[in-house]
């Protein structure tokens, strides 16, 4: 299987900056590197209504895009469980 080319917008890498906690950065980068290898990993899941994915990482949740024909991933918006899906 080919890997996938990750890119992240701009609004969501200040997303994921704004998050207080280092660890937690640090975790969700290396679930976002990881989607190179497997864009559909155990546990993620479809958003109805979307065609976007989640995958959670603790409190957080990374919320991308794949285009299986051109093999990228995009990530459009990362944040906390109880907010990320307001603004979708």
């Amino acid at each position: 299987m080919e890997k996938y080319r990750v890119s992240i917008k701009r609004s969501a890498v200040k997303e994921i900056e704004a998050i207080p906690q280092k660890k937690e950065r640090q975790h969700i980068v290396r679930r976002i590197g990881l989607l190179a290898d497997n864009p559909r990993p155990a546990g993620s899941k479809k958003l109805s209504g979307h065609d976007r994915y989640r995958i959670r990482q603790g409190n957080y949740r990374i919320v991308y895009e794949i285009a299986d024909k051109e093999l990228t991933v995009m990530i459009v918006k990362v944040g906390h469980r109880k907010d990320v899906y307001n603004a979708l």
